[in-house]
Formats: structure tokens, C-alpha cells, sequence
């Protein structure tokens, strides 16, 4: 889609491949959107995405053949999702069986984009082809070395993803039902593995782990930009108020073992029952009976309240009206609500593990080490301590905060980063870091 904004230099070409990008969706697809019509206010870009994302990007007013290609591979993703649904046994659960399937069924995707788009890519009509779905390093493409041969750079990701389980909490791990983690490491194995990295202009690492993992023959070409970003337009209306007891604490997120709300209650529960805290559950999943269960064992069904599932659009005008969020998540990749939280001014507390933690610093908000379960209670608790005794804190942290995702973490800055690594890649750059946007700087 054209950008809006003023004439001048010919904008860049991008030819944009997010397989899941849905505004009216969350998590991945979103992702896939956000970036994309983000790049649209900045450059020429035409989305090709999967059928299934076509009337949301209709009903956003966005035009089939001109700003965007919807293809059509439901013959092989509906078997192999099928397959993979019945493996995991239903629920929100064994994600990295859905992604092993998801894998395969993406090479139906780019060659179908390959055979729609060569003829247009071999006459130059583009500048850039940027993947930005799927996330996951696990999912190799078959793009790039095509590509290469036309010198169009392909730019990859952000990639992340496969964030290791701790050690402490392999009980959560069944319970999520990821046996297959134990052989993530095989992906490597996939075709087009090496040459997905070795033929790609430039690679983003949507986190410091997948950063890490990156081979050391291609680390130049690699920088680290966080997965996650947030929709100023959306998250428009900060918190106001000054901190005072009680506090009003928030959970945000699927109710699952790995995202802890349990730990969080658990962490939470002396101060829940002096009065001085009110917990406030947002997000619906396969746990929620268990943790009414606890909250009504503990007696705290006064000061625990479960809002159930909330629609996107509406998350801003619950969290606002919160102090702090708490997320003791254990295996976070991105940490999303992180974010948006930061946003609103409202100050993070987060397991200092995955994402949440590359996106939080200790003048943005507070990060728990942990080891096993019971240390990350009971830092949690020491946490919450700190801001009951002290709720100014509070006010501070999330002045930082916001003012951080306003310099660097909105779409908008986001799409501005993505400008310089395709000029980067277009002008034939061997190494990324001297663009000085590790972290998701300016």
C-alpha cells in the first residue's frame, strides 16, 4: 500500500511476506499487520498473506491486487493443522507441534508467492522482499536463494522463538504438553536451512536468545531488534493517576501453566488479603478453573477478579486504570503486553527470562531472577513488597517506561529501523551492527 506522507525521493518497493498478519487478531498475526502497515506509511509496499487474513484486511479498507495477495494453500494447511490439532489434544497447548507443522506448510505458501511474483521480481518492481511471518527460526524459506540470483536483498524476520524451558519448571512443561522441545535442535536439519541464512540480505532476532543462536558466519549480517511493538493510535490514553494503597495489579495473558497467574496469586496472596493489593486477571484459557479454585481456597475472591477474555481494542481501558503489571511468565517470547503496558505508564514486573526481560531495564520496571518455582515467588513477593511500601516508585518506573516504547518501541520507530536495514541490504552491507539498532535503537 502507498504511504500517505509527502513527496519527494522515489520510496523504496517492498514487496512484503507476513503468511499471518490480521488486524483483528493477536500474538503472531498482529505482529505480521502491525509491521506491515507501518512499513505502508513509509514505503510502497504490497502484502502477499494467506487467505484466511483477507477479510480483515478488506474491512481495513486495504484493496486485493493492489495493496495486498491473499493465496490460497488451505488444501495443505487444513490437513496438516488437523493433524497437528489432534496430536496436541486440543487446547492452547504443544505449540511446537503446531510449529512443525506449520513449517511444512509454509513451503506451499512461497511457491505459490514465487510463482505469482518471479515474473514482477525478475523486472525489478521491487526493491526489498522483507518476511516478516513466520516468526520462528524454525521455519526456513525458500526465497532467499532465489532471490540472490536477481540481486533483490530478501531481510528475514524478526525471527524468534524456542526460548529453552528452565530446568525448575519441567512440571510446567508437560502440563504444556512441549515434549517435542527436547528435539527443537533437529530444525537445523530442515532443507533450506543454511541457505535461508546464508543468502539472506540481513537478519533481525526478535530477542537476545535467538540472537545468540544465530551461526557465527552470518552474526555480522544479524541485529537484534525486539519482536514486539505497540500501536500508539490504540494505546493513546496513559495512566494518570499517582500511585496510592491499594495497589491495582494486573495480569494480562492466556491462563496457561507457563504464564504463571498461580505463581503470581501465590506471590501476591499477604498483601491480596491486608487489603493493601487488588489483583485483576485478564485472559481466559485452560487454567482459569484452577485458579478460581485457588483464589477461593485462599479466601481472596474479594480482591482477585477475573475479567475473563477481553477484546484487543479494549485491553487499554483496563490496564490504565492499574499500578503495575505482573507477569511471572517462565517462557515468554516476545512479552506483547510488556509493551503495552509500558505504554500506558503502567510499570512491569517480569520474570527476568525471554523477552519481557530484553524489554525491560531497571529504570523501565522490575525484572525477578529466578531459579525454580519457589524463588520466583518469592521474588515476586519481594517485588510487590517493595512497591506497596514505597508506590511513588511506581510513578517513576512508568514515566520511564513509556517514554522508552515512545522513543524506540512503537510500529511507527519500528518501520523507521526497517527503513535503515534495507538500505543497508540494497547498498550491499556486510555488517549491521555499525547501523547502531541493537535493542531497537534509533
Amino acid at each position: 500500500m502507498s504511504g500517505r506522507e509527502g513527496e519527494g525521493a522515489r520510496r523504496l518497493r517492498v514487496l512484503v511476506l507476513a503468511e499471518a498478519a490480521n488486524p483483528e487478531w493477536t500474538s503472531v498475526p498482529l505482529i505480521g499487520w502491525s509491521l506491515t502497515n507501518a512499513l505502508s506509511k513509509v514505503a510502497d509496499v504490497h502484502l502477499v498473506t494467506q487467505i484466511r487474513n483477507k477479510p480483515a484486511l478488506l474491512r481495513k479498507g486495504w484493496t486485493e491486487g493492489a495493496d495486498f495477495t491473499a493465496i490460497d494453500n488451505e488444501g495443505v494447511v487444513v490437513p496438516l493443522h488437523s493433524i497437528a490439532a489432534r496430536l496436541r489434544g486440543g487446547g492452547n497447548q504443544a505449540w511446537t507441534t503446531v510449529m512443525a507443522f506449520t513449517a511444512f506448510a509454509y513451503y506451499s505458501f512461497e511457491l505459490q508467492v514465487w510463482k505469482l511474483f518471479r515474473d514482477r521480481l525478475m523486472a525489478n518492481e521491487f526493491d526489498v522482499v522483507h518476511r516478516i511471518t513466520p516468526l520462528s527460526p524454525t521455519i526456513p524459506s525458500l526465497m532467499p536463494t532465489k532471490l540472490a540470483k536477481l540481486n533483490v536483498p530478501f531481510v528475514l524476520g524478526p525471527l524468534n522463538g524456542g526460548v529453552p524451558w528452565p530446568k525448575g519448571f519441567r512440571h510446567r512443561q508437560y502440563a504444556e504438553k512441549e515434549l517435542l522441545s527436547h528435539i527443537r535442535p533437529l530444525y537445523r536439519l530442515m532443507p533450506a536451512y543454511r541457505s535461508t541464512r546464508k543468502n539472506s540480505a540481513a537478519i533481525i532476532s526478535g530477542s537476545t536468545f535467538t540472537q545468540s543462536e544465530m551461526p557465527d558466519w552470518v552474526r555480522q549480517k544479524s541485529v537484534f531488534i525486539p519482536e514486539n511493538g505497540v500501536d500508539i493510535d490504540l494505546f493513546n490514553n496513559p495512566r494518570r493517576a499517582n500511585a496510592s494503597l491499594p495497589l491495582q495489579a494486573a495480569f494480562v495473558g492466556r491462563l496457561v501453566p507457563y504464564k504463571g497467574a498461580d505463581i503470581l496469586i501465590e506471590a501476591a496472596r499477604s498483601y491480596l488479603k491486608a487489603g493493601s493489593l487488588t489483583l485483576h486477571i485478564i485472559g481466559d484459557g485452560p487454567q482459569k478453573q484452577l485458579l478460581l479454585q485457588q483464589v477461593e481456597a485462599l479466601g481472596l475472591q474479594e480482591r482477585v477478579i477475573f475479567h475473563g477474555w477481553v477484546p484487543h481494542s479494549d485491553i487499554q481501558a483496563k490496564l490504565r486504570d492499574c499500578d503495575f503489571l505482573g507477569l511471572p511468565s517462565i517462557r515468554e517470547f516476545g512479552g506483547g503486553v510488556v509493551v503495552e503496558a509500558m505504554a500506558l505508564g503502567v510499570t512491569p514486573i517480569v520474570a527476568d527470562y525471554g523477552g519481557p526481560a530484553d524489554l525491560v531495564d531497571d529504570k523501565t520496571g522490575i525484572r525477578v531472577p529466578f531459579g525454580d518455582e519457589k524463588s520466583l515467588v518469592e521474588g515476586f513477593r519481594s517485588a510487590i513488597a517493595s512497591v506497596t511500601q514505597a508506590p511513588e516508585l511506581l510513578n517513576d518506573l512508568g514515566g520511564a517506561a513509556r517514554k522508552k516504547v515512545l522513543q524506540s518501541l512503537t510500529w511507527d520507530a519500528k518501520a523507521r529501523q526497517m527503513l535503515r536495514i534495507y538500505e543497508a541490504a540494497r547498498a550491499g552491507a556486510h555488517d549491521l551492527r555499525a547501523l547502531g539498532l541493537e535493542g531497537g535503537a534509533q
